[in-house]
């Protein structure tokens, strides 16, 4: 990604590492409040092993059961209506994307597909990590800060904990071991830079933009939260069942996977941030950390049911999808019967 010393850097940042984590704000069950997180491979619960997307035939049950206690027809996503939006979900603002002024805007011609060239993947010391970091959050103030005000609303900027090890936060006590995380409830995205490592080394995910996508993945989770979409799938969720939980909780996930891409799309509109094999760099990434790539690396096996954030293929297509397009409107996981 291109930056210099002239870029501007965040001042929404707090700096914890190196402080004791508060013990105190320990959860039985993870954190509270809904926080979003980027998962590490650890190994996941769950029996069985039918392999690939889409719902069983006991999951579709359970899905038609909600949706005759909400009073929706389950005939009508059955027959290929799409998923019913079933509680109110908010739509998502139609933002159409300016005039383009350079060729690497089209959506067909991707920086970073096979035959770009490459970068140098050498690693960031730690405080121009840091630094980064923080011009990532800047430009993601920026380009969602105009954004909002397209379709009539204030941006509500987040802030960024950096941490080591463990810290206090108002969704429970946050562990590096659970990867850079949201919390709804103070509206902070929180990052220990040494998942950076891991997603270098664990995943083999290096590069600047790699870096970008997950801190773009995470103020993904902080619009949705804004336009009240976190609040309808917390209350969707407390209805439903484990199974069906999570693949609400999928939906969740990819489409702040997608509004990865759209803020990678528009930021480049505006700043021309991308340089060739960045988007590849993002692409590997989203691969990486894919529900299914990790089940397998950690436990052997895939289990779909168990799926929390979407498996590498979803993940790739919603982020490419939000970059090719550059339109919010084209996030809408909700009422997509495949994803």
């Amino acid at each position: 990604m291109r930056y210099d010393d002239n870029d501007r850097e965040s001042s929404n940042v707090e700096d914890r590492r190196g402080q004791s984590g508060g013990g105190m704000f320990r959860f039985p069950g993870g954190m509270r409040g809904g926080g979003r997180r980027m998962r590490l491979p650890f190994p996941m619960g769950g029996s069985g092993g039918r392999r690939g997307g889409g719902f069983s035939l006991i999951s579709l049950l359970v899905i038609g059961g909600i949706m005759l206690l909400l009073g929706i027809n389950p005939l009508k996503f059955l027959s290929g209506g799409g998923l019913p939006d079933m509680s109110g979900m908010p739509q998502m603002p139609r933002v159409d994307r300016g005039p383009t002024t350079n060729t690497s805007n089209n959506p067909f011609n991707i920086p970073g597909l096979p035959g770009s060239q490459k970068k140098s993947n050498t690693p960031l010391p730690n405080e121009e990590l840091a630094t980064f970091t923080k011009r990532v959050l800047a430009d993601t103030e920026d380009v969602w800060g105009r954004v909002f005000k397209s379709f009539g609303k204030r941006y509500q900027e987040p802030s960024l904990v950096l941490f080591t090890g463990t810290t206090s936060t108002a969704c429970g006590r946050g562990q590096a071991a659970m990867g850079p995380f949201y919390c709804p409830l103070d509206k902070k995205i929180y990052i220990d830079l040494n998942f950076y490592q891991e997603l270098r080394r664990r995943f083999q995910a290096p590069g600047d933009f790699a870096q970008a996508y997950v801190i773009a993945h995470e103020v993904g989770h902080h619009v949705q939260t804004l336009l009240g979409i976190a609040t309808k799938v917390q209350q969707m969720k407390q209805r439903a069942s484990k199974s069906v939980s999570n693949q609400i909780q999928v939906r969740m996930e990819l489409q702040a996977d997608c509004l990865s891409g759209v803020w990678a799309n528009l930021n480049h509109q505006l700043k021309n941030r991308l340089e060739p094999g960045d988007v590849e760099e993002g692409l590997r990434a989203a691969s990486a950390i894919g529900d299914d790539m990790i089940q397998r690396r950690t436990t052997g096996r895939v289990v779909p049911d168990a799926f929390t954030h979407g498996s590498s293929e979803q993940r790739v297509r919603w982020f490419r999808k939000g970059y090719q397009s550059g339109r919010m409107q084209d996030c809408d996981t909700f009422t997509q019967r495949q994803l």
